[in-house]
């Protein structure tokens, strides 16, 4: 069989990786020419956890990873609101690990016989019934078994094949971006901890990388989901006023190309698949930015995906079988991605002091809700994870 994967994100990459491992030909395409070096932190586990586990890449995500012991609150004045241990947010097993990071390893490892091309992205797909062909915008053609759809919130796959994006995305009433600046002293002074401000419609986190440099986040609301032409003045707009550190964090925006800027939504599709195209991660089940889950899904996703084109007598099987055992764990996530917003970024005044009250006051109740979500998210899907790989390698044999 032979397959072409378009998108080398977290998806696309652990996809091309496990098809490769276990005998298929592939070859995976990004539109981008080169790696993207945007994005953010984000709490490995779960499905993602075990995915890197079982594929034997654990010890590398390891030492790319950061430990983050707490999150804390600050108010516009820099006054401590709250601080939460960062095992109740997000249970360990846990990484905290820089998406580009973890797109790095998973590239490095991926075996010699992927066909990996920067710089080529699909125009037009023939599906033929028993294969497919693709044409890239390089004026190169493909004749496949499987074409896979791996290429983000905005696929240029499932536009080709399903339809216009408006169809399929479901806007979460926010806007979100990330972007990194060297600052020796800031740097310093955030070592160990997740960094966020305790404020109404808007939130700015913060953390400590490597090489002296310093990642921000953010995310507010907002009742358009398009994305500005200008990050940087929309940010300057959105964020300026604030107190704390948010203006020498705003001083030290760089180009509109380094910030990673976009609308947070999920991806709803009653399929994700049609004839011998299917698609994998933020392109057909984005969760969203909100329910922390995103590269652990993905990650997760793209291996069952591979178990099922190798494990299953027939393409159209397997792609049946990967729906039916993925589904469920998407929407269930899904839904706790729309409940988390607004406790993450309250919607007024009024609901921020609330929010504050409950943290100062009553905090057991609030703690217990964010754990046991956290939990259940990363309860099934690994158990799905661990109990596939545990067949292959029996399967396997000594």
């Amino acid at each position: 069989m032979k397959a072409l994967v378009c998108g080398a994100g977290l998806a696309g990459l652990t996809l091309a990786h496990r098809l490769s491992v276990l005998g298929v030909e592939v070859v995976l395409l990004e539109r981008s020419p080169k790696p993207r070096k945007q994005g953010y932190m984000i709490d490995f586990l779960g499905p993602g956890y075990d995915t890197a586990e079982a594929m034997g890449l654990l010890p590398a995500v390891r030492e790319v990873a950061y430990y983050l012991e707490e999150a804390t609150m600050v108010d516009e004045c820099g006054r401590r609101r709250a601080s939460l241990p960062m095992v109740l947010l997000a249970p360990d097993p846990r990484l905290d690990v820089m998406r580009p990071d973890l797109e790095h390893v998973l590239r490095e490892s991926l075996p010699p016989s992927v066909e990996l091309r920067f710089g080529a992205g699909p125009i037009a797909v023939d599906d033929r019934g028993g294969s497919v062909r693709v044409n890239l915008d390089d004026s190169s053609e493909f004749d496949v078994d499987l074409l896979v759809g791996a290429d983000g919130l905005h696929s240029t796959v499932r536009r080709l094949i399903f339809g216009d994006e408006p169809d399929f995305l479901r806007y979460l009433g926010f806007h979100t971006a990330a972007y990194t600046f060297h600052d020796d002293e800031l740097n310093e002074a955030l070592a160990g901890r997740f960094w966020m401000t305790d404020t109404a419609d808007r939130l700015l986190g913060l953390y400590a990388l490597r090489d002296n440099r310093v990642a921000v986040f953010a995310i507010h609301r907002g009742p358009d989901p398009t994305v500005p032409a200008d990050p940087r003045a929309a940010l300057h707009e959105t964020y300026s006023g604030m107190g704390w550190l948010v203006p020498k964090i705003l001083s030290k925006l760089p180009p509109p190309s380094e910030i990673y800027y976009d609308q947070v939504a999920q991806v709803l599709m009653p399929n994700w698949r049609k004839g011998r195209v299917v698609l994998v991660g933020d392109a057909c089940f984005a969760v969203s930015v909100l329910a922390g889950q995103g590269a652990s899904m993905a990650m997760g996703g793209a291996y069952v995906l591979a178990d099922q084109l190798t494990r299953t007598p027939s393409i159209d099987q397997a792609l049946s079988g990967y729906e039916k055992l993925w589904r469920p764990v998407v929407e269930r996530t899904q839904r706790e991605g729309r409940w988390s917003g607004g406790f993450f970024v309250p919607g007024s005044r009024r609901v921020l002091l609330a929010r504050r009250a409950m943290l100062r006051a009553v905090q057991l109740p609030v703690i217990d809700r964010v754990a046991s979500a956290a939990a259940a998210l990363a309860g099934k899907p690994s158990d799905l994870i661990q109990t596939l790989h545990r067949s292959q390698s029996t399967a396997a044999g000594p």
